[in-house]
């Protein structure tokens, strides 16, 4: 059974690089593959909501820092779940701030960016305003 595997393989290889094809076929060439980023919309979003990507940022009321306005709750939060070590001056480092994103983002997975959204900003009723904000830069 492998060896037939194998030739099905090597027939279809051979075929797809001589470019023989049934009649009324079309060949497909990949010839360059891209990552795959699905929270990238979503970050230039919250980037733009948050700070209008001023990675310098710090809101004095809340103590959040960075592009990502990231409390000290958060950190506290996500260095306990990690193992991290970071401190608040660390999160005017974009990628720090990135990857602290990326960690609660991919908690609920690319494919309900609402709820993550939401779920960064807090809770309750203003998170419904927050994402209406966000949705305007998706």
């Amino acid at each position: 059974m492998k060896t037939l595997n194998k030739l099905i393989l090597v027939t279809i290889l051979l075929l797809s690089s001589s470019r023989v094809m049934a009649p009324g076929m079309e060949l497909l060439t990949i010839t360059r593959l891209q990552p795959i980023e699905p929270y990238t919309r979503l970050i230039h979003a919250i980037g733009m909501v948050e700070t209008k990507w001023n990675t310098r940022a710090f809101n004095p009321a809340e103590q959040a820092a960075g592009v990502f306005q990231i409390r000290p709750i958060r950190l506290k939060d996500y260095n306990k779940r990690t193992g991290g070590r970071y401190r608040m001056k660390d999160l005017y480092d974009y990628k720090i701030s990135e990857k602290i994103f990326l960690y609660y983002a991919s908690e609920t997975g690319p494919n309900d960016l609402e709820k993550i959204a939401r779920d960064w900003n807090g809770s309750g009723i203003r998170t419904y305003y927050y994402w209406a904000q966000v949705k305007k830069h998706l």
